[in-house]
């Protein structure tokens, strides 16, 4: 892959420095596995978090218990070959050893169009009523680079200066939880924001609300403990109680403690959300291995509201038709896996997911059977909630801008949508702008 992303994390000290600081104390005191992040979140501990009601209440007028999974396929998906202008002369003339044709795709209700044919799995959550494909999704001034492209969309700014190491659902999740008077996040922003992978998206990266960030849920905990009973004994004494003994709240060292407390808490309790098995037979692939943790959090009501997931692999600029047609079947198999497992737990109609690239890929493929960055592509919404089908003009592969698709639906009305008619968050705070929805709702 040219140009990796290489995101933003609390990781980064120049954009992050409380996140830094405090990853900084952890991991000089070897309180947590390198392999997690920790939520940002100081005003209220673990201790808490003992009443469980607090994370499944639904206060009046908000819906609280409304999750959105964000799906972020890395690379850049070739859109042309996804949903597939099988009726357009000039996709087949520009394409001659990549095309898909009519009798390979799988029509869609929309003349000319069809899915990839490994795509079998969301078309057959489109025909549930439970799937939807949006049309020609991008954002203007259109940047080809990985890195770039994905921090637009993680901060849904198109400005550099005006990202400030914050994403939307980071933004999101502040809007949802404020900091009262004295500065402090409610305790139920503690894990409002769930993301596996080695680094923290920067899309789910707040003012406050920092995301709880993990690879793996056995790596998710304090790493010092298999060192002998006296030293985790000592730890387990330390953290019996919210506040240390003649310690001044807004000493460090008081911060410290309720981090390393936060974050005992959380991974108690994904550890022990992860450890049973699912109902459903998840494919053997990285997405459906994330999308099948993700399902018993969910099943366990942990008190999160967005969980974040990858797969990547997109970049195909050679040899493409056999690793993209893969990349689609893992995709594909993987949602539908997902949802039957949301069924079986009866959690389905609280969940709507969000799967969207960075940028599409050029319309005429390269000399190495390949395609090349591009700009506009498809994104997906599934969910009982989402009104299924097809949104969006598909581009027009005849009006290029120097060879690239031009997109017909700005990527901040989806965030918008899903924002102000799924989540019951004002859009337009979170953005910072209004946003034109897309009809996904309603």
């Amino acid at each position: 892959m040219c140009n990796h992303y290489h995101p933003l994390s609390t990781d980064t000290p120049a954009a992050f420095g409380l996140a830094h600081t405090r990853r900084q104390f952890l991991g000089r005191l070897g309180l947590i596995s390198a392999a997690a992040t920790l939520p940002g979140f100081v005003s209220q501990s673990a201790f808490a978090a003992t009443d469980t009601d607090w994370y499944t209440k639904d206060r009046p007028g908000k819906p609280d218990e409304r999750i959105l999974v964000v799906v972020q396929l890395s690379g850049g998906n070739d859109g042309l070959n996804c949903v597939v202008p099988f009726g357009e002369a000039t996709y087949h003339r520009n394409r001659p050893q990549l095309r898909i044709t009519e009798d390979d795709a799988i029509a869609l209700d929309v003349d000319g169009l069809g899915l990839n044919p490994q795509m079998r799995g969301i078309h057959e959550m489109i025909g549930q009523g439970r799937a939807a494909v949006v049309n020609g999704v991008g954002y203007p001034n259109p940047n080809r680079s990985h890195f770039k492209s994905m921090d637009i969309w993680h901060s849904a700014k198109t400005e550099e200066r005006a990202m400030r190491g914050r994403g939307w659902v980071g933004n999101a999740m502040d809007t949802a939880y404020p900091v009262d008077a004295d500065g402090n996040a409610p305790t139920a922003a503690a894990m409002a924001t769930v993301a596996l992978g080695s680094d923290a998206p920067m899309a789910t990266q707040g003012a406050h609300v920092k995301p709880v960030t993990f690879q793996s849920p056995e790596a998710f905990r304090w790493a010092a403990r298999d060192l002998g009973a006296p030293l985790s004994d000592a730890y387990d004494e330390l953290h019996t109680s919210p506040t240390l003994p003649d310690v001044d709240a807004a000493d460090p060292l008081a911060f410290i403690h309720r981090t390393a407390c936060d974050a005992q808490a959380a991974s108690g309790r994904v550890r022990a959300a992860v450890a049973g098995d699912a109902q459903t037979q998840f494919p053997r692939n990285a997405l459906a291995l994330q999308l099948a943790m993700v399902s018993k959090m969910i099943a366990a009501q942990l008190p999160t509201r967005v969980y974040y997931v990858t797969l990547g692999g997109f970049d195909t600029h050679s040899a493409q038709n056999g690793r993209h047609t893969a990349l689609l079947s893992q995709f594909s198999q993987a949602m539908q896996a997902f949802y039957s497992e949301l069924d079986a737990t009866d959690h389905a109609g609280r969940v709507v997911t969000l799967a969207f690239s960075e940028f599409g890929r050029r319309l005429r493929q390269n000399a190495s059977g390949g395609t090349d960055h591009g700009v506009a592509g498809p994104s997906f919404v599934f969910g009982d909630a989402v009104n299924a089908g097809v949104h969006g003009a598909y581009p027009s592969l005849t009006n290029l801008d120097n060879g690239d698709l031009i997109h017909t639906t700005d990527f901040r009305g989806l965030y918008a949508d899903l924002l102000d008619n799924w989540m019951g968050i004002d859009a337009a705070a979170a953005l910072g702008a209004r946003f034109e929805h897309v009809g996904l709702f309603g």
